[in-house]
Order: C-alpha cells, then sequence, then structure tokens
C-alpha cells in the first residue's frame, strides 16, 4: 500500500516547485490543492515562514574576527578537561549548524512572495496584502503573485471587483488568458468569459494589453495588441479569437449597477412585498429562499439587511412574521407558522 505524503512534505514541495516558477499547468493544479481542503494554505503558510527563518539564518556570518581564539589553541591544563566535557557537544552543535548554514545558504532566495489562490464559492471579499481589495463573484478564482516590482493578479475564472491601492512604483497587473490591465491607483472589474475578457473600469485609467496569441504562455514580453487606455466609465471587450479586434464603447452608470449587481449592498426595505424581497435575495446568493405558499407573498417587510446575509434575513422573518423556515441543502423554504 502506498503511503500517503505528509501535508507539510506537499507544502514543501509546492514551495519549491513555486521558487523554480510554476508552469500554466503547474498554476492549475497548485491552485486545485489549495482549494480541495482549508489545511493545504494553512501547511502552506508555515512551510513559507520556516523558510524565511532559515533564511535569516542564512544570512548569519562569523565576521567579527578573522583569526581563530588562541584559547581554543592552547594546551588544556586539568582545569581544561574537565570544561572540554560540556564544550564538547556544543562543538559537535556549532560544526553541524555550520554545514546546514551552508547548505540553506545555497538554496536561492524566494524573489516573489508564495503564489496565494483564492476560489470563492460564494461572494468574497478579501484583502490583499498591499491593501488593495479583491471582491469576488461566486465561481471567481484568482493566484496572487505579489514582488517587489509590481503586484499579479492571475484571474483563472469567473469576475472580480478591484480596488486598488496606489503604488507608482508597483503596478497592479490582472491577467487573463493572454489580457493584461495594468493599473496604478484605480478601480475596475475584470471578468473572464468563454469567448472574451471584459474589463470595466470604475475609477482612474487602465492600461489593457493583449499578448501574441502564440506567445502568450512562452513568452510574456511578447509583442502586444495597442488598446487605448480605458478611462473610468468605459469598458473594453477583448475577443479571445484572434480574428476578432477589440472594443471600446462608454458605460451608463444604470449599466454599471447592473454588471456589478452581485455585489452585496445594503437593501432599505421599506414596507416591500416578501416576492420582491426574495427575489432580490435570490439574485445574488446560492442560497435559494422559496415561497411555499402564495399568501406570504404580499405581507410587507420593513428591515435594513446586507443582500448577502441570507440566514439574518430568514431569522428576522421566523421572529416577526409568524413564519417557518424549512432547511434542505440551499434552498430554504418560507411557510406560514402553524398554530400547536
Amino acid at each position: 500500500m502506498k503511503r500517503p505524503i505528509p501535508l507539510a512534505e506537499q507544502a514543501a514541495d509546492w514551495l519549491i516547485r513555486r521558487d523554480r516558477g510554476l508552469s500554466s499547468a503547474e498554476q492549475d493544479e497548485f491552485l486545485q490543492w489549495l482549494a480541495a481542503d482549508p489545511r493545504h494554505g494553512d501547511a502552506f503558510t508555515r512551510e513559507q515562514q520556516t523558510w524565511r527563518e532559515l533564511d535569516l539564518l542564512a544570512d548569519w556570518r562569523p565576521e567579527h574576527a578573522t583569526e581563530p581564539n588562541p584559547d581554543l589553541l592552547a594546551r588544556p591544563t586539568a582545569r581544561g578537561k574537565s570544561r572540554l566535557f560540556w564544550l564538547a557537544p556544543l562543538a559537535v552543535a556549532a560544526a553541524a549548524a555550520v554545514v546546514f548554514l551552508l547548505t540553506v545558504a545555497r538554496r536561492p532566495t524566494p524573489a516573489t512572495s508564495p503564489a496565494v489562490a483564492a476560489v470563492a464559492s460564494t461572494y468574497e471579499h478579501r484583502v490583499l496584502e498591499d491593501g488593495s481589495i479583491a471582491e469576488l463573484n461566486r465561481g471567481a478564482a484568482i493566484v496572487l503573485a505579489f514582488t517587489v516590482h509590481e503586484r499579479r493578479v492571475r484571474l483563472v475564472s469567473g469576475e472580480v471587483h478591484f480596488t486598488v491601492v496606489n503604488d507608482a512604483a508597483r503596478p497592479f497587473v490582472v491577467h487573463a488568458r493572454g489580457v493584461e490591465a495594468r493599473a496604478v491607483g484605480t478601480a475596475f472589474h475584470v471578468r473572464l468569459g468563454s469567448a472574451a475578457v471584459e474589463v470595466l473600469v470604475i475609477e482612474g485609467r487602465v492600461q489593457v494589453e493583449q499578448l501574441a496569441p502564440t506567445d502568450t504562455a512562452a513568452n510574456p514580453a511578447a509583442a502586444r495588441a495597442a488598446i487605448p487606455i480605458v478611462a473610468a466609465g468605459e469598458r473594453v471587450v477583448v475577443p479571445l479569437t484572434p480574428a476578432s479586434a477589440p472594443r471600446i464603447t462608454s458605460v451608463s452608470a444604470d449599466e454599471i449597477a447592473r454588471i456589478l449587481a452581485w455585489q452585496p449592498r445594503l437593501l432599505e426595505l421599506s414596507a416591500a412585498p416578501l416576492a420582491d424581497v426574495v427575489a432580490e435575495f435570490n439574485r445574488r446568493n446560492a442560497v435559494q429562499l422559496v415561497i411555499a405558499e402564495p399568501a406570504l407573498e404580499t405581507v410587507p417587510i420593513v428591515a435594513s439587511f446586507r443582500s448577502d446575509n441570507v440566514e439574518g434575513f430568514v431569522r428576522l422573518l421566523e421572529v416577526t412574521a409568524d413564519i417557518h423556515a424549512v432547511r434542505q441543502g440551499d434552498t430554504i423554504s418560507l411557510r406560514q407558522k402553524r398554530s400547536p
């Protein structure tokens, strides 16, 4: 029977491969490994911290003197012999430490922060290490790789809204299937579809570039398709097939609100019919509410709720509206309470 690989060994292996540089296929495999179990991300973080501590040790050098301590070369006295009993283990340990440090020193120091993956089964609000914010719609997946020179995000699937902290020395780059959106400090939305990549700019300006199709994976410095800078209130659609050209259009405030409707917002309910409120929650969440009795559709609702707080809303109905909730998987049926 094959021995299962311990989690720490798996994490260490991914850390070594990440330092070497991951191919596109390996990045997808790494993303799947992280998403498979929350413990995988924790183990990877622990391994990264251990390596950082070893890097600190590798920087240590005994450079305070060029000559050995004369006392170490002196002929031992009777008193010195007794001291050697407890000095000997220390000498062995010190020699082992030197060998260990030399071994560690040969390992190159990582040039980037560890690749971090995020997969959203529901809406997710994530604060990145630089303070920027990534809001992931359900089904979105990203891989982060920040360096001292740039902040790079690979969009694997779905759509994400980015609010970028200004840092002129480290551009914020989102890569999706050969299309790159480059910003410094701005807010923009990127959606990876089956036929095109869409970039909608909410604030500031974003430079969008398209890598040459034949060199997308192998050569990031390949020739790029010229696309004008996209300004706030504009959207560029970049087809994934080279036969079609990118197009930039202006987008109205109402259209922007519709595109970003998946983001949670505060619902101010003032005597709104329950049927309308349920429809609003269902449009934004994986958990679906079902009104099981038509008589409940017109029940007026007065409340303020975040649009992603389905459970809180259901508990309010159970307490204040004489409604009984029956939960089954991702469906909650709403029924009128019956007298015992």
